[in-house]
């Protein structure tokens, strides 16, 4: 018979991790003792399974109305008993240019924080390595665990900016080449483009909520965790801030290379009209040899001799003119 999998659950009590992965029903159990801290994880969870959490905990129903509504922008709402928190985390395929984000949310009250899933890119292994490699913080409670959870949530922003920082290198450098952008890699530009668009909606938002945490929770602001959070909130800043150069970078890129098409149609231009200008000049001899009157030289050897030589100079100083001028 096949054993049942372990809940994403533990209990932190005295800031030390005394058990995880017992079932979810135990919670109840437990948020009513002393130094007790809680967490555990609900992945795509039904309406019926949040209201019994939210009779557990005392959540507001606006808050549960936002799980229940996909693709919220992130955001940290304060209620009178606990606070709601909605991030995004992201991946970048380098190779297709596609970019994923993931939605997850959290209830955060006194002693319990509760994760929220809509996937399981949501890494929850990397987010428990987290916080045992900084286990010695635990005894801040809800505190530490939200600080693994958002530190988890930035450093993914941070592999997506550093991804595309390096495709739009790429760009550059194939962009003064001596190749000009071809149909395929204009249109890799404008995906990119798009995807920091939208990849700003998930990080931007993240200075107001690292920093709303900062002005509005005295456990955070006054205690020797603070330093961590403000680590995770100078990284805000630099993604976002990275993603707002990034965007306007890839838009000159692109006007870069609208220019660059405009002047490699202006120098086709310029070929044709100087090749149509040394050709005139024969075609204007010729063409007055060509008049049905007498004219000098007119059924003489020597006149046709005189008119070859002249459309024959004439055009090779055109020739030379429009060389010098670089327009051939």
């Amino acid at each position: 018979m096949a054993q049942p999998t372990p809940a994403n659950t533990r209990l932190y009590r005295h800031g030390k991790l005394v058990s995880e992965g017992f079932p979810i029903a135990d919670v109840s159990d437990h948020l009513g003792e002393d130094d007790a801290v809680i967490w555990f994880d609900l992945c795509t969870p039904s309406e019926e399974e949040l209201a019994t959490i939210s009779e557990e905990l005392g959540l507001h129903e606006l808050a549960i109305r936002s799980v229940l509504t996909p693709n919220q922008r992130p955001k940290l709402d304060m209620f009178d008993s606990h606070m709601f928190l909605n991030v995004f985390t992201a991946h970048y395929d380098g190779d297709t240019g596609r970019l994923d984000l993931t939605e997850a949310s959290a209830f955060i009250t006194s002693n319990a924080l509760v994760t929220v899933r809509t996937s399981d890119r949501f890494d929850l292994q990397e987010i428990t390595s987290r916080w045992d490699s900084s286990s010695g913080l635990a005894e801040h409670g809800v505190a530490f665990l939200l600080h693994g959870v958002l530190d988890y949530v930035v450093d993914t922003h941070f592999e997506v900016v550093q991804a595309m920082d390096e495709q739009i290198e790429t760009l550059e450098d194939r962009l003064f080449g001596e190749e000009i952008p071809d149909r395929a890699e204009q249109r890799r530009t404008f995906e990119l483009r798009q995807s920091l668009v939208t990849f700003r909606r998930a990080v931007s938002p993240m200075r107001d909520i690292v920093n709303a945490l900062f002005r509005r929770n005295d456990v955070i602001r006054d205690s020797s965790i603070t330093p961590y959070f403000q680590d995770v909130y100078d990284h805000v800043l630099r993604a976002a801030e990275w993603t707002d150069s990034l965007r306007d970078l890839v838009g000159n890129i692109r006007e870069a290379h609208m220019t660059m098409e405009s002047n490699r149609m202006n120098l086709i231009m310029k070929r044709v009209t100087s090749w149509a200008a040394i050709i005139a000049v024969p075609t204007a001899i010729t063409g007055f040899y060509g008049q049905n009157v007498p004219y000098p030289g007119s059924q003489q050897m020597w006149g046709f001799w005189t008119s070859t030589a002249i459309w024959a100079i004439a055009a090779l100083v055109l020739y030379w003119q429009f060389r010098i001028r670089d327009w051939l």
